[in-house]
Order: structure tokens, then sequence, then C-alpha cells
């Protein structure tokens, strides 16, 4: 390798400073060091890096080139250098984060905020999944932690879960154009199996995959995310029960409708899981904020959000 990051450093000093005497005070060197170092990386390269016809050395195109690529050599190999360094300090190189689509996004983002004010140098992933994809993200190793799982926790498998928030808003909606908006309340089971439900799929692939508020040989829509679910009932393809930290937007602004039913869909208490044994800096970081500062994941707005919605009739 003809080309090394003490020669770059030189070459941006030299720029950075204007002259040979300023770079070489910058780097502790003397300025014949840095004519050598120069005159060297010219010879190993076979161009010419410097005009040297005026009084002053000055850079050629070809200089100006290599300047700025090296400049990005130069740091990247200055994020290689603290990425590793923090790895030293027990940070891991990635973490994967998955998450239930019960749990939107935008509750981590402050999370994630303050996670890089440590410049711990570990990148973060995340991957949203639904019910028992959550838990097989952690037993494939697809994810390091896991953030909204949900029913019991799978054993055998070495993880450890504890218990984050509880997901009561769920309401039972439908488009004002579905023929069952003006239907008498509560709208009894039998009713509701007449029409088709819209249903999440659960994204695991090797445990039991669930199905939640279905009746026996009901007709459904499956779609991928509860977004996808939300937008189905809105444009009236289907009907079912919604969170409703994500539909109150919806339901404010008439799009959805809430319905009265025999049997309201009961609450779910979302968890936070990781695979004990494995407790990185990183993981450990965002486990326990994410355990002890609940206000910041915007669950506090999310409920305000459900109360006027509720209280909105």
């Amino acid at each position: 390798m003809r080309l090394s990051l003490e020669a770059l450093q030189a070459l941006d000093a030299i720029a950075t400073e204007g002259s040979f005497a300023k770079a070489a005070e910058l780097l502790h060197k003397v300025p014949s060091a840095l004519t050598y170092t120069m005159q060297k990386l010219e010879s190993d390269l076979d161009v010419s890096i410097f005009d040297r016809s005026g009084k002053r050395a000055v850079l050629t195109p070809i200089g100006v080139a290599l300047l700025e690529q090296g400049r990005e050599l130069l740091r990247q190999a200055d994020g290689v250098e603290r990425r590793i360094k923090r790895l030293g300090q027990g940070w891991e190189t990635t973490l994967t984060v998955a998450y239930d689509g019960l749990v939107p996004f935008e509750w981590m983002l402050p999370m994630i905020r303050l996670f890089d004010a440590q410049q711990s140098g570990t990148r973060l992933k995340f991957v949203e999944e639904t019910l028992g994809g959550v838990w097989e993200a952690l037993i494939d190793r697809r994810a390091d932690l896991a953030v909204g799982a949900s029913g019991e926790t799978p054993t055998g498998f070495g993880l450890l879960a504890r218990d984050w928030i509880s997901i009561e808003g769920f309401v039972f909606a439908v488009a004002p154009s579905h023929v069952l908006a003006n239907a008498k309340e509560p709208l009894p089971l039998s009713e509701l199996a007449k029409h088709r439900v819209v249903v999440v799929s659960d994204t695991s692939r090797r445990l039991e995959g669930r199905t939640i508020g279905v009746q026996p040989a009901q007709d459904t829509l499956s779609v991928p995310t509860l977004a996808a679910k939300v937008a189905a009932q809105v444009a009236g393809l289907g009907v079912g029960h919604v969170p409703l930290h994500l539909a109150a937007v919806h339901i404010r602004e008439g799009r959805l409708l809430i319905k009265k039913v025999e049997e309201q869909r009961t609450s779910g208490t979302l968890k936070i899981a990781w695979r004990g044994g494995e407790d990185g800096k990183a993981l450990a970081w965002i486990r326990d904020h994410m355990l002890a500062a609940r206000t910041l994941t915007g669950i506090e707005r999310g409920v305000a959000n459900e109360a006027t919605v509720s209280g909105s009739g």
C-alpha cells in the first residue's frame, strides 16, 4: 500500500494551514520532514501533487483530487478507530431491534436521539414484526432486542422479558360507507361474522401463528401491517378492532366510526424481551431506557389522544 494515512494527514495539514512551515508546526514536525513525505508520495504514485514553478508550491488538479478523497479516507479511518475503541469498552457493532406494529416507530425517536448522544459507535437497525414474529426474531437471532412483544414468552429458548405497557384502547371501527355503520348496537357476533374482517398477518415462520378477533368461517383480508389494516378499514374494505392510538386521527376526522360490539377486545400487555446472557452495553442501555423512561416514548401522548377521541362520543 503506497498511500499512507500519515501522508494524507500531512497533505491535509499543508492545504489547511497554507504552508509547509505552518503545517509542520501543527503536526509537531520539521518542515523538511513534510517536504520529504510529499516528495515520496509523488514518487510512489508517479504523479505531481504540487506545482513548484512559482514562489510557493500549490496543488495541481491531481493534488486537489487526492486531497478531497484523502480527507474522506481520513474521516473513515477516524470513524473506524473510534468504533473499535468503543467495541473494546463493550459496545456492540450493530444492534437490531424488532418491534411490533402496535408500537408506532415515532415512540422510539426520543430514545434514538438520546442514544446518539452516547456516541457509542453502535449502529442501530429496526425491523417491524407482528405477533409471534417479534419473539421469533429473537429466537432466530435476527434481532437482539424486542419491543412490544405480546402473549406468553416462548419457553426453551433462553428468552427474558419484562412487562412494558398495557394497550387498552382497542375499538371496533368501520368506515361510514360500510353497511355496519348504521347497524343497531351493540353488534352481535353473529352479525359480525357475516362481514369481512381485516387482519394483520403473523410474521412468525416457526412458532404457531396467532389470529385475534376472527369468527369461525369469517371472511378475512390479510394485510402486512397495522397501518395497512387501518387504511383498509378506512377504505371500507373490511372491519375489525384497531388500536385507538393508531386510528385516532381517522376517527376524529370522521373516516372511521366506533361501533359497540357484544365482545369488546380486551387490553393487552406488551413486553420488552431479549436473550439471556447477552447484555451488551447498547442493548442494556436501550432496554433499561425504554423500561424506565416511558414518558419519553410518546406513550402519554397516545393515551391523551385516546381520551380525546373517547370523550368526543
